[in-house]
């Protein structure tokens, strides 16, 4: 846990930003855990790698090892590194949609050393439509990311309402101003022969079909 938390704005001071993207970087390299604002709503990351940091992350929400953290992806490639027999619908989808508010859930790689917690063998995974958290990404490779908020309270659309609820259990805190729409993500279960919407959010079933998908 960190004592002291930091605090960097990522609008309209290049430097600042700069600053915050590199000691957020150092935080993660470290265990420690990291407010990012993405275009849903903030964010709470950890290295997706490092079980520890995992592990701090559903403390600090108050979270079970049962609702394992999504992954965050600075890129489409990435997909096929996380997951492995993806129907090709989900590339239909990711093609569209992202960088943006949807998360697939698909079979995770065999190879892969991490622990997400109680995943059954999938990893749910989005890439966000948001500057600073893929800057982010670019210096870390993927990471656990959830809602910036205690479990059972509302999700964090400012920076402020995030350290208002996660204190100094997180290290640094980067503020992008309001986030985008502060709906959720949509969560569609792509593990099947057809998806299926697990949450409904920001993107709906009618946009789905738009692509010539059958939503299970």
């Amino acid at each position: 846990m960190a004592l002291v938390s930091e605090r960097f704005s990522c609008v309209g001071d290049d430097d600042e930003r700069e600053a915050g993207l590199e000691a957020a970087k150092a935080a993660l390299q470290s265990q420690k855990l990291v407010v990012t604002p993405t275009d849903t709503v903030y964010g709470i990351a950890a290295d997706a790698f490092d079980a520890d940091a995992v592990a701090a992350l559903l403390a600090a929400k108050g979270r079970g090892r049962h609702m394992p953290p999504p992954v965050l992806v600075g890129s489409t490639m990435t997909l096929d590194a996380l997951a492995t027999g993806v129907e090709p619908y989900v590339y239909t989808m990711v093609e569209a949609l992202w960088p943006g508010p949807l998360t697939v859930i698909c079979h995770q790689q065999d190879s892969l050393a991490w622990d997400l917690g109680e995943t059954r063998g999938t990893v749910a995974v989005r890439m966000p439509d948001d500057a600073t958290t893929l800057a982010l990404l670019q210096r870390t490779g993927p990471l656990a990311v959830s809602s910036a908020n205690l479990t059972g309270h509302p999700a964090a659309t400012t920076v402020v309402e995030a350290e208002e609820q996660l204190g100094d259990s997180v290290a640094v805190y980067l503020d992008g101003g309001p986030s985008g729409s502060g709906v959720p993500s949509t969560i569609v279960d792509c593990t099947g022969e057809r998806p299926r919407i697990v949450r409904p959010g920001a993107v709906t079933a009618e946009r789905l079909a738009e692509l010539g998908l059958e939503v299970a």
